[in-house]
């Protein structure tokens, strides 16, 4: 499964847009309940006046909340952002920590996103169990689980060490494009012939995944 992957998305991206790991911090942070490109549109400019935790503190949590207003709870996020950026500058210096521990002390920051950051800021190899994480690690039968981290737990170890770093977001590129919450579009999936979900809407044979993903109709 992971090899297919492999083959379809070789260098996967995460697709919030962040110029540091303190703005990786908090795109992560404004993303809980909202989608990425709100979340984008509203920081690109953000962003460009306020990169580092003090110029965050500078620009206020009432200029902060005109900045990210187009994003669902706008008001708490804002708050949030403004407190975890006192936190850093008070307790590590104005950087970006790299522990989990340490991670989650900061407002607005919990399980998931300290494992975006750790994995995209830091080369931390982790899994961080969105909705679609979630969704399709309990449909295909990966890692079936009852909450978040369970489901966690069991990808960790399931998942081959060699595909691990880049296994979170092939996942949730999947699920975005392909395995949708609605419909799976199974006539486009790289795995349907190995998925276990009774939800398969076809039966789809094995792809040939030792060829370019532009012949075997996979490319993005």
């Amino acid at each position: 499964m992971f090899r297919r992957f492999s083959v379809q998305r070789p260098e996967p991206r995460g697709e919030l847009e962040h110029v540091n790991a303190f703005t990786l911090v908090v795109a992560v942070a404004l993303s809980a309940q909202a989608t990425d490109a709100g979340v984008n549109k509203a920081t690109r400019a953000l962003f460009k006046v306020a990169d580092t935790p003090q110029k965050m503190l500078d620009l206020g949590e009432e200029r902060l909340r005109d900045y990210i207003k187009t994003i669902g709870l706008y008001r708490n996020k804002a708050k949030n952002v403004i407190a975890l950026s006192r936190k850093l500058i008070e307790e590590f210096g104005g950087e970006v920590p790299r522990t989990r521990e340490e991670l989650v002390t900061l407002p607005g920051v919990g399980r998931k996103t300290a494992n975006v950051v750790m994995s995209m800021a830091f080369g931390i190899p982790t899994i961080a169990v969105d909705t679609h994480i979630f969704r399709i690690a309990n449909r295909i039968r990966l890692a079936p689980g009852k909450t978040p981290d369970e489901v966690e737990d069991r990808l960790l170890r399931v998942i081959p060490e060699e595909y691990l770093f880049h296994a979170h977001h092939w996942l949730i590129l999947h699920g975005r494009y392909v395995c949708k919450a609605r419909r799976p579009e199974c006539e486009r999936c790289v795995i349907a012939d190995l998925c276990k979900s009774p939800e398969k809407s076809c039966d789809v044979p094995a792809p040939l995944v030792e060829l370019p993903p532009q012949i075997i109709g996979v490319a993005e």
